[in-house]
């Protein structure tokens, strides 16, 4: 099968729509719209480039602000129309995050790349993906890039579920430094903090933020479903405190880089 036709298996077997909205899945939908709204000003035009089931755009159109969506799976789209309320200022249509031919460069104001650095496994498309992002994205313009982080991988998959002892993933775990190597059939590739900085040193930006969206939340995530809203609630202040410490980050589930375009 080719990389999109094992996304299509995976994503039409999978309640995208329902995993942030689970109590564990809120903990990182609340941080990346808590970083969001940080830097939202009225007017923005915004496009989200990977926009599944769209939580996220359909969370700023509702919130007033004008949405463009690209989505590459034809089942996600069909669930991110069923979920567009009337009045919402919102548009999607199918595409490819390498390849954004139709969107014109320096037309939008927040560019939200929050899915495809999951599924792209070679440096060379995952620099394309970030190239045409910040193509479209206006000067000034904020570009917010989410990543799945190796190290929680290793110890939530190759250990607490021994992954590392089937034979199809034990040889794409490197034996000396524990990183991981997916193939399109893997669904997800996975970055370290010094991955996500080699890939933006090619491009004019400046960080504003680099994030642990989820933080350790995956480890215990039936503990969090079972909270009450008073103890989700402190959970989610002593998350905040920390989803920025460099000490910290390294073991989130995704990370969030936020940056500024020259």
């Amino acid at each position: 099968m080719s990389g999109t036709e094992f996304l299509e298996k995976y994503y039409g077997n999978y309640d995208e729509d329902g995993r942030l909205r689970s109590r564990h899945g809120m903990v990182e939908f609340l941080t990346t719209m808590r970083y969001i709204e940080k830097y939202l000003r009225p007017g923005m035009r915004i496009l989200e480039i990977g926009a599944g089931t769209g939580r996220y755009s359909h969370a700023l159109a509702q919130m007033g602000y004008a949405v463009d969506a690209v989505e590459l799976i034809e089942h996600n789209i069909e669930i991110f129309r069923r979920n567009t309320l009337p009045g919402e200022q919102i548009t999607v249509r199918q595409g490819n995050a390498l390849e954004l031919a139709d969107f014109p460069d320096g037309t939008y104001d927040m560019t939200l790349l929050l899915g495809p650095m999951y599924h792209l496994y070679t440096a060379e498309d995952q620099h394309r993906a970030l190239a045409e992002a910040l193509r479209v994205t206006k000067s000034g313009g904020l570009l917010y890039t989410a990543y799945c982080n190796n190290d929680a991988t290793i110890i939530g998959f190759a250990f607490l579920r021994q992954g590392i002892r089937d034979p199809h993933f034990a040889p794409l775990i490197d034996p000396v430094t524990f990183r991981a190597t997916s193939n399109p059939e893997d669904i997800f590739q996975m970055y370290r903090r010094e991955d996500v900085d080699r890939l933006m040193e090619a491009f004019p930006v400046q960080r504003l933020h680099y994030i642990g969206t989820d933080m350790t939340t995956n480890f215990f995530r039936e503990a969090v479903d079972s909270w009450d809203d008073e103890l989700f609630s402190l959970y989610m202040q002593y998350h905040f405190s920390v989803c920025e410490r460099s000490d910290m980050t390294g073991i989130t589930h995704h990370m969030l880089d936020i940056c500024r375009k020259a």
